[in-house]
């Protein structure tokens, strides 16, 4: 990211800070997503495009926006699921160096809570399916098709590993963890059906249009409008059809 374009979004989290303080979060006062929430997604978009040095910038970003050590973390620990172990572990090693810097100066961030207990007899393929299922916006677990039935093993590995392991530690809203997702999945190429589900799901879980435009507005600061207008392709695509199913559930 260039001098200019830091510059801007330094412009651009200051504002939204102010409308924070004067309505309480800015989402409710303007429709935009929280700085907090915005350096969510940058953070990342920066660990799946392995951009490090902007990665480092977005990191001091969401801890002065007020993002935990351990929020931070998970974010950056769920992203083996979406870009690799190698991104996400160069993710974690560039915290590890942002966080010795901070110390050196001389600065205290909170460190946040860890998860709670993952109950012993916990069926993990059953609660990987039904927060699936809950994400997507279903009321029940449907029925196995398409790539489930022909790699029944990397269904497996989705329910019990992404939306259990991962999903299942609750020191990290569902709404952030979505929002992770799909600035993920925005900062690659070739993603758009994963991107699919992923921008339904953060509705799903209380992330409104606006905010979600706001979302793609992050990923042309920080990577770029092709990356942007990708996304912003998508996010159309899914405002259209929620659209039409919220008509034809109202009979209209």
């Amino acid at each position: 990211m260039t001098m200019l374009a830091r510059m801007t979004k330094s412009v651009f989290m200051s504002a939204l800070g102010l409308a924070a303080l004067a309505g309480g979060e800015a989402s409710a006062s303007d429709g935009a997503l929280s700085p907090a929430d915005q350096a969510v997604v940058a953070i990342a978009a920066h660990t799946a495009d392995g951009n490090l040095s902007a990665l480092k910038a977005d990191l001091n970003d969401g801890l002065e926006a007020g993002l935990t050590v351990n929020e931070i973390k998970e974010v950056l620990v769920q992203l083996y699921a979406y870009a690799g172990f190698p991104r996400s572990l160069n993710g974690i090693h560039t915290f590890m160096g942002v966080m010795d810097e901070r110390q050196a100066a001389g600065k205290s961030d909170p460190v946040g809570r860890e998860p709670s207990p993952v109950p012993a007899d916990l069926d993990r393929d059953r609660y990987g399916a039904e927060m699936r299922a809950k994400l997507g916006g279903r009321a029940v677990i449907p029925p196995p098709s398409g790539y489930q039935l022909f790699a029944p093993a990397i269904d497996a590995f989705l329910k019990e590993h992404l939306f259990c392991d991962i999903f299942i530690r609750d020191n990290l809203a569902h709404t952030r963890r979505e929002l992770a997702a799909v600035g993920a999945l925005a900062g690659m190429t070739g993603t758009a059906g994963q991107m699919v589900f992923h921008m339904n799901a953060a509705m799903n879980t209380g992330v409104s249009a606006s905010e979600m435009k706001s979302l793609v507005q992050v990923i042309r600061t920080e990577c770029g409008s092709d990356r942007a207008d990708a996304a912003e392709a998508v996010l159309e695509r899914v405002l259209r059809d929620r659209e039409q199913k919220a008509k034809a559930s109202s009979g209209s």
